[in-house]
């Protein structure tokens, strides 16, 4: 069984070497302690969420410290592709699950974005507690599917706002695909960068309106459809994110 995921502060992960202990403190220490149980003499790996990760055996446990002898320390670099999802706001927790899930399946970060038919709206306070909710989301699923590196959950994008982002990617070489169920062209097809950025966009329950479908394709954007079926917007990112890291040798 492979070793279960803490997340630690990053500068102590930077400075751990072989046989030195390293320490998980505060609510990820009372969450290894009290929570998953973990006691002394187990194996665990310890990350910073960037890539870095420490293996050890656990030496302590008590309260909330988690204290753990380095036996290994290894750094995962980057892939030449990041993939980037573009999340539309949903109800019901919709765009919650597909954070999770593609968290599990390898998406290196996360654009929450409040489209045209979006049913859920953040403002105000509620975009800050948004993006804080799924950024814990986002590294639940990071350590339960045992990442080194935890995606990061950007600012909300509103309406056409989200026309700058798309326009970077583009201007830097990397490549944007719209899921829409009226495209022709698959996903499977899609031409992709070998390296940069990737920004896979999703729309809300209602699907992305004539008028964003057009904008984005303007911007240079590509329609792409996932195949005969129409997904739920909490599927249809992971789904697509599955293939594309399969494309991209990601998997």
């Amino acid at each position: 069984m492979s070793a279960p995921v803490f997340l630690g502060a990053p500068a102590d992960v930077a400075a751990a070497r072989p046989g030195a202990t390293l320490t998980v403190r505060g609510p990820e220490g009372r969450h290894a302690v009290a929570v998953r149980r973990v006691r002394a003499g187990e194996t665990v790996d310890v990350v910073d969420g960037e890539g870095t990760r420490v293996r050890g055996e656990v030496t302590a446990a008590v309260g909330e410290e988690l204290t753990v002898r380095v036996g290994t320390v290894t750094h995962e670099p980057q892939a030449p592709v990041r993939l980037t999802l573009v999340q539309a706001l949903a109800k019901g927790g919709r765009d919650e699950q597909a954070v999770e899930t593609a968290t599990e399946v390898g998406v290196d970060a996360v654009v929450p974005w409040q489209s045209e038919r979006c049913v859920s709206v953040w403002a105000g306070k509620k975009a800050a507690r948004g993006r804080e909710r799924w950024q814990a989301v986002a590294l639940a699923a990071a350590k339960q599917s045992r990442r080194a590196r935890v995606p990061q959950v950007e600012e909300l994008a509103v309406g056409r706002g989200l026309l700058d982002r798309v326009g970077a990617v583009l201007a830097a070489g990397g490549a944007v695909l719209v899921l829409h169920e009226e495209a022709t062209e698959p996903i499977t097809a899609a031409p992709l960068p070998d390296d940069g950025e990737v920004l896979l966009v999703v729309g809300p329950e209602g699907g992305l309106s004539e008028r964003e479908v057009t904008d984005l394709a303007e911007r240079g954007a590509v329609v792409v459809r996932l195949g005969p079926h129409v997904l739920r917007t909490s599927t249809a990112g992971p789904v697509a994110a599955a293939l594309l890291a399969t494309r991209l040798g990601h998997w």
